[in-house]
């Protein structure tokens, strides 16, 4: 290094030694935050652990020499602000920000890291890659916790008022949607499914794409569902990757334990009774229903013509989960139909843990 190289960077080390500050403190106060929900929200002892470390790997870095250029009171940034700052609307918002809050201040700390101490720079790189991996798995645990909470599956059917049924289902609580249309051409497809991952984001529920792998990665759906002359699953995650959720609809065991095998995260059983939306394909009755619920290891939603008349037939066959079509997306009032589905659904699981936890007699 040139001696008037040194010079200039010696004059310019305050600045520089106050950019590392902030931002080791910027890095440290964001894990912490993404550290907690690990802990307290997630229950994941390995992503806690992971988030700590890394607080004290800053920590070790961040040294006295650093922290006695700090000049709060002539900082011209305290006082700055965005109006999206002062509120966050769900936990996802308030991890995603902080996410963020967290890489941008370890690229600075990686770049200015180099003027400094270049084994800093070096560190912070790949720490920064490290809470890329953080960011995946949280993305793909929402998800799966959103998945395993879900019990009403709501799929479209062709509709003049599709977006507006949709909401109103939304409306009355349903968590998880799968786009579904096989007239349409793919650009009717895609502008459509834009919207309805907008509308499923915008309340909170999942969204996700029927049979068309690349379509969901177009839109950045939540997963896709797959049926059985559809794409391999295999094939489905390596190219959607692991943070997103891939169905499969199953007509009888061994198709079951085939894509529970191949990796499936949830799948279809039906159809319980005949129906036009799979026109053709006999229906696999209670017994199927009963068997899954015997059997799965992963989540499974009944399908197939159900609706307010048939669903406590389906409850008490086993089921926990149910996904409809035609009951909501043809129904005159769709919130007050899913409020009655989901319901129903919450009455059949309380029975359930009642029935679970205490005698007979006390039920």
């Amino acid at each position: 290094m040139s001696d008037q190289y040194s010079s200039l960077i010696r004059w310019q080390a305050p600045a520089i030694y106050r950019i590392l500050d902030a931002n080791l403190d910027r890095a440290r106060e964001g894990l912490r935050i993404i550290e907690e929900w690990c802990r307290f929200g997630l229950n994941s002892a390995p992503m806690a652990n992971e988030c700590k470390q890394m607080r004290q790997e800053l920590a070790s870095l961040h040294s006295k020499e650093l922290r006695e250029w700090r000049d709060t009171p002539g900082d011209p940034g305290t006082d700055l602000t965005h109006p999206g700052e002062e509120h966050r609307s769900s936990v996802q918002q308030l991890l995603q920000a902080n996410l963020c809050r967290v890489e941008e201040a370890l690229r600075v700390l990686e770049e200015y890291g180099k003027l400094y101490k270049p084994e800093m720079g070096a560190a912070c790189k790949q720490m920064r890659y490290r809470v890329y991996t953080i960011e995946s798995n949280l993305l793909a645990s929402r998800r799966h916790q959103q998945l395993m909470r879900s019990q009403l599956y709501l799929i479209t059917s062709n509709s003049e008022r599709l977006f507006a049924t949709v909401e109103a289902a939304l409306q009355g609580g349903l968590t998880i949607l799968q786009y579904r249309e096989k007239a349409a051409d793919d650009g009717e497809r895609l502008s459509h499914a834009h919207k309805l991952r907008q509308l499923c984001h915008h309340y909170g529920a999942l969204f996700i794409m029927n049979d068309r792998v690349d379509l969901a990665l177009a839109v950045d759906a939540d997963g896709v569902h797959l049926g059985q002359q559809d794409v391999p699953i295999a094939l489905a995650r390596q190219l959607l990757g692991p943070q997103r959720l891939i169905g499969r609809s199953t007509t009888n065991p061994d198709e079951m334990q085939r894509a529970i095998s191949e990796g499936a995260d949830y799948i279809g059983v039906g159809p319980v009774y005949e129906t036009p939306t799979k026109a053709g394909k006999s229906a696999a009755g209670t017994e199927y229903v009963e068997y899954a619920a015997e059997n799965s290891p992963i989540p499974w939603f009944a399908i197939g013509g159900i609706d307010s008349n048939n669903l406590n037939e389906v409850l008490s066959a086993g089921a926990q989960r149910v996904s409809v079509v035609r009951a909501i997306m043809q129904a005159e009032q769709p919130t007050l139909v899913t409020q009655y589905f989901l319901s129903e659904l919450t009455r059949m699981e309380t029975l359930r843990r009642l029935e679970t936890n205490f005698p007979q007699s006390y039920v």
